[in-house]
């Protein structure tokens, strides 16, 4: 939960002034934190975003940017207890998942990611394939619901075509 509070307030700092020093440190710090927190393994987010690296020759940090929102809405029955303890770690205004995911959607504008696959050149073509092999992804053992192929291919799917529920 630091770790994504140093993010919240350091990763706008760093794209707006790459020079900031301060702030570049508590990226690195959080990056750590993140990298600690690996040891409990990686999830959906990571499965599908490994698969499309590899069929789609996408940068992995980029992926990931962009299939968060949609993994997080997949995942919401299962960790939205713990996304709105998160959400009040991070003094958003109104701690709720809906918060959370708005925030994530922000951040994202503001760091001028896109909001679909489509918009880096991914079509939903392959989405039964993406999902088979999401699912068989080691990271996929570790995610909070554990979901089958077509599920994976939906997500992948939503985020091909920008498709979240209301907020």
């Amino acid at each position: 939960m630091e770790g994504i509070r140093l993010v919240k307030i350091n990763l706008p700092k760093v794209v707006a002034c790459g020079n900031d020093l301060d702030a570049r440190t508590q990226m690195l710090v959080a990056s750590s934190m993140g990298a600690t927190a690996f040891q409990k393994g990686l999830g959906g987010l990571h499965a599908i975003a490994h698969t499309l690296g590899a069929l789609y020759d996408k940068h992995h940090g980029l992926l990931n940017a962009i299939l968060m929102p949609y993994v997080l809405v997949a995942n919401r029955s299962a960790i939205e207890y713990k996304i709105i303890k998160l959400s009040r770690y991070l003094e958003l205004s109104k701690p709720s998942f809906d918060a959370f995911l708005s925030w994530v959607l922000d951040l994202r504008i503001a760091m001028k990611i896109p909001n679909t696959l489509a918009e880096i050149g991914i079509t939903t073509d392959a989405a039964q394939r993406v999902g088979k092999i999401a699912m068989n992804d080691p990271s996929a053992s570790r995610n909070p619901i554990a979901f089958t192929a077509e599920e994976y291919s939906q997500i992948f799917i939503d985020a091909a075509n920008g498709r979240l529920p209301p907020l």
